[in-house]
């Protein structure tokens, strides 16, 4: 009932919110149906019950919003019936169609009870952005792009990004690391969120912190397990999807789960049902190239013995042909060197006796032409030795000749003297003094 105050009719607020519910409650007799995105779940663990907020977007702005109820139990059956038919639990940002009923209460207000969800219409809008986002690459042709890209031969340094404490990437690298052919890998952990829509930003975030030392590494393995198909609607994301198809490096994933492969997957370099099955491919690729070494290292051991066998028998046969080949060569020497001393002896003794022969003959020649020389010797110099005697100055002298001179030097000419000049000349007996009075220069023709 209102009263009158100051000239005024006023109703109490518990009057008011009372006419609210009792008009909305004839308005809004039975459930509808209601399609929403649902914002936020807002789940509370120690009683079970959701308060959901719900919102509609137009041109990514939000033009209406509204609190919502979904008790324990209700929840747990639509919960059930969304990992059943979705392989995915009820969770933020996902399109709802539910069942309603308006509830209006004083103390809490308006709100919404939720009643039921369908699954399958939750299914199909994640189906069809899983469908928008492969037109969207394929229409941007980067769709089979990081496919394209070269693994290299033994893919030894791997960025991991996982969650550290994540079931899928501790059976990862348990099977890596302990692998019975002791092959050696170097693994970094770039850990993040795996499922949800924070997974989105998460998994974008730390590949772009492995681009920027991609040089040290030669893939990236994306790795989930544990959570079946539980959680996959975000590897359907567009972002996460182009980050994957535009990534410098190879990109693997193995994500666990075995059915309705996602876009993540698919864009990938290569995909593996779990993250063990994506430890044993990359350990296949050792395998792929170890067994071919070591089978060519059997065949060219065993092509190596047999070689040397086949040499040792050829340089054995050789060894017996060159011994033989040189005792013949050996004996057949020696027999020609005692040939050979032998007429060399004969042929010495020969030419000694002609040499012999001839020197006698040629002592003979020597004596007698000798003697003739020797005899032709002493006849030439008693020639030089008579016509020496005769040109002796004094056997000149006694055929009347003399020598004068002057200042004790023998005069040839008359130019050489003066008058007064005393000359002093040598006969064959005694000489004569005399001085010179006059020169009379007489001409030879």
């Amino acid at each position: 009932m209102s009263e009158l105050i100051n000239n005024k009719n006023v109703f109490s607020l518990y009057e008011v919110t009372r006419s609210i519910q009792k008009t909305l409650a004839d308005r809004y007799q039975t459930a509808f149906w209601v399609k929403a995105e649902m914002n936020k779940l807002n789940l509370y663990q120690h009683s079970g019950h959701c308060y959901p907020e719900l919102v509609e977007k137009k041109d990514g702005k939000v033009i209406a919003q509204i609190k919502s109820i979904l008790w324990k139990n209700e929840f747990q059956n639509i919960n059930t019936a969304f990992l059943q038919i979705l392989k995915e639990p009820l969770k933020d940002g996902i399109k709802i169609l539910f069942l309603a009923k308006i509830i209006f209460e004083p103390t809490h207000g308006l709100s919404i009870h939720i009643l039921d969800i369908d699954p399958s219409y939750t299914l199909g809008d994640l189906e069809q952005e899983k469908k928008e986002t492969i037109h969207k690459l394929q229409a941007e042709g980067i769709f089979d792009k990081n496919k394209t890209l070269q693994l290299p031969l033994l893919p030894q340094r791997i960025a991991i990004i996982s969650a550290e404490s994540s079931k899928g990437y501790a059976d990862f690298d348990s099977v890596i690391k302990g692998n019975p052919w002791n092959y050696k890998f170097f693994t970094l952990l770039f850990p993040s969120l795996l499922q949800g829509e924070k997974a989105v930003t998460g998994i974008i975030g730390q590949l772009r912190q492995i681009k920027k030392v991609q040089a040290h590494f030669d893939m990236v393995a994306i790795i989930r397990g544990g959570g079946g198909d539980i959680g996959l609607s975000c590897y359907n994301h567009y972002l996460l999807a182009k980050e994957i198809a535009m990534f410098p490096l190879p990109v693997l994933t193995g994500i666990g789960h075995s059915t309705n492969e996602t876009v993540a997957e698919m864009i990938s370099y290569t995909n593996a049902i779990t993250p063990t099955k994506l430890a044993e491919f990359l350990i296949q690729k050792f395998h792929n190239f170890s067994v071919p070494v070591q089978n060519a290292e059997s065949k060219i051991t065993d092509k190596a013995r047999r070689l040397l066998m086949d040499e040792n028998r050829k340089l054995q046969s050789s060894i017996k042909l060159f011994s033989s080949a040189t005792k013949s060569i050996l004996l057949e020497g020696k027999n020609d060197i005692n040939s050979l001393s032998k007429s060399i002896k004969l042929q010495t003794k020969l030419l000694f006796t002609n040499k012999s022969e001839g020197i006698k003959n040629l002592g003979v020649k020597i004596s007698e032409r000798s003697s003739i020389l020797i005899h032709n010797s002493w006849r030439d110099l008693s020639h030089i030795e008579k016509n020496v005697n005769n040109m002796s100055p004094i056997n000149v002298m006694k055929r009347g000749y003399s020598i004068t001179q002057v200042n004790a030097k023998s005069l040839t000419n008359i130019e050489s003297i003066k008058e007064g000049d005393i000359l002093k000349t040598f006969l064959f007996e005694g000489n004569i003094e005399s001085v010179v009075k006059t020169t009379n220069s007489t001409s030879n023709e």
